[in-house]
């Protein structure tokens, strides 16, 4: 083994940057060496859509021992499937055998591979468009550089996601191929074929097999970007949605689904969006769909209500603390704006200065665009914000803790209330100087 190659068996880490020019120079010297090599998969996808290729993986009859041979700089992140990092100049470039995959036991890897020629590892892969190889060294067109076993590039013709071979097998044996069909489809506008959607239906209910982590990346690749309102009606349309927010408790209801009034698909239209006020609109939209017909948005926003929703999805997706803290903070953040009365001055300046207000604005927005919030009292509100914005909404506190001590008060849980009563009255102008607000202090430390 060459010093400078190491071995892992961990599972592949997230791909580094990979250029045309490195990778076809990998491709070349496979090649050189007597070898069959292509680009595989979705960078031969990509350029035949047009569009430019995140990644360059090339496909190989060499074994992953020949490949680390070959180079002098390797990583075998995947050698038992084949899969070996080549590191050439600037770029990683993941070098794969040709394989076919053993038995599936656990609804998302084979128990082994053996390695094989170029048409029987594009028939093990998941979706015709993904099935395909290109010879770059080809002197020829585009198109007649493609190598198609499986028909991709019809259906990349006919804006089809077609799952290879029988699609009952292909999602039995990997479910997490249910997601990856949805994110296909939403991300290229293309549609779910027939057979495959069928399919998709069937195997559903084995998603919850698949790792909560795994789950949540396929959701935030799909239900961020622009494109999010098609991959959530076809999570809908094909049994997927209420499974990834089962653990929701439900309110007593019509069990109504009504996506007219869908918070999801009001929120921030042709914007990118977070994943948490994504998960926090969907979060809205299960509940509203599955109880009483009358039920008030505003209860979503709600502390205890809006801690049941980030525990919920915590459990069925293992979102991350921020991602917690970003859906938590977009629904709580309205409760106090949305009261039975009018909310202070001091309210809304500290509601704009939070990081999450303008996932919370969004929200707003919707229940206002679906008239489940009074159109007039948040247009109201949505001025003032805007016109806060365009001035210091969020000045340097004139009191802080330290400021109390010097003072002579007693540091404890009454500092934040009486800092808080403080800025308030600065945030209100109220108080208007240092002087000011530290007499306030003192004088509102006396009524506790």
């Amino acid at each position: 083994m060459n010093s400078s190659q190491s071995t892992s068996t961990a599972s592949p880490v997230a791909k580094a940057a990979c250029h045309h020019d490195d990778a076809r120079a990998v491709l070349e010297r496979l090649r050189t060496a007597g070898h069959t090599a292509y680009f595989a998969g979705g960078c031969v996808r990509d350029l035949l859509l047009g569009r430019e290729p995140k990644d360059w993986d090339v496909a190989t009859d060499a074994s992953p021992s020949r490949v680390r041979a070959l180079f002098p700089n390797t990583q075998a992140v995947g050698a038992a499937f084949g899969v070996i990092l080549v590191r050439h100049r600037g770029s990683v470039v993941e070098v794969a055998t040709f394989r076919a995959d053993a038995e599936y036991i656990d609804g998302r890897h084979p128990t082994g591979v053996r390695f094989t020629t170029a048409e029987e590892d594009a028939r093990r892969r998941d979706f015709t468009i993904n099935g395909l190889f290109l010879d770059p060294l080809r002197n020829a067109p585009l198109a007649e550089q493609v190598i198609d076993h499986v028909g991709g590039r019809a259906d990349l013709a006919g804006r089809l996601i077609r799952a290879i071979g029988e699609p009952d097998a292909r999602f039995n044996e990997d479910h997490l191929r249910m997601l990856r069909a949805v994110r296909f489809a939403a991300r290229f506008d293309f549609t779910i074929e027939a057979q495959t959607a069928s399919a998709i239906r069937a195997h559903a209910g084995q998603l919850i097999r698949i790792s909560p982590e795994r789950i949540a990346d396929e959701l935030r690749t799909m239900l961020t970007p622009a494109t999010r309102g098609s991959a959530y009606r076809m999570l809908e349309e094909l049994c997927l949605r209420a499974l990834l927010f089962r653990f929701l408790e439900l309110p007593a209801g019509d069990g109504r689904i009504d996506h007219e009034k869908s918070v999801f698909a009001a929120l921030a239209p042709g914007e990118n969006i977070g994943f948490g006020v994504a998960l926090a609109a969907a979060s809205i939209d299960h509940y509203l769909w599955h109880g009483p017909a009358n039920a008030d948005i505003r209860r979503f926003f709600e502390r205890p209500v809006a801690l049941k929703i980030v525990r919920a999805l915590r459990q069925s997706l293992k979102i991350s603390n921020d991602e917690s803290e970003d859906l938590e903070g977009a629904l709580i953040g309205l409760d106090p704006l949305l009261g039975t009365t009018p909310p202070r001055l001091a309210v809304v300046m500290r509601f704009l200065a939070e990081p999450t207000s303008r996932a919370s604005r969004a929200l707003l927005e919707s229940g206002r665009v679906l008239g489940l919030l009074d159109a007039g009292r948040v247009q109201l509100l949505q001025e003032q914000l805007a016109d806060l914005e365009k001035t210091e909404f969020a000045p340097i506190p004139f009191v802080t803790g330290d400021d109390l001590a010097k003072a002579g008060l007693t540091p404890g849980p009454i500092f934040k209330r009486i800092l808080d009563t403080v800025y308030d009255a600065q945030l209100e102008q109220r108080v208007v100087t240092k002087e000011d607000a530290l007499a306030l202090a003192l004088s509102v430390s006396r009524a506790y």
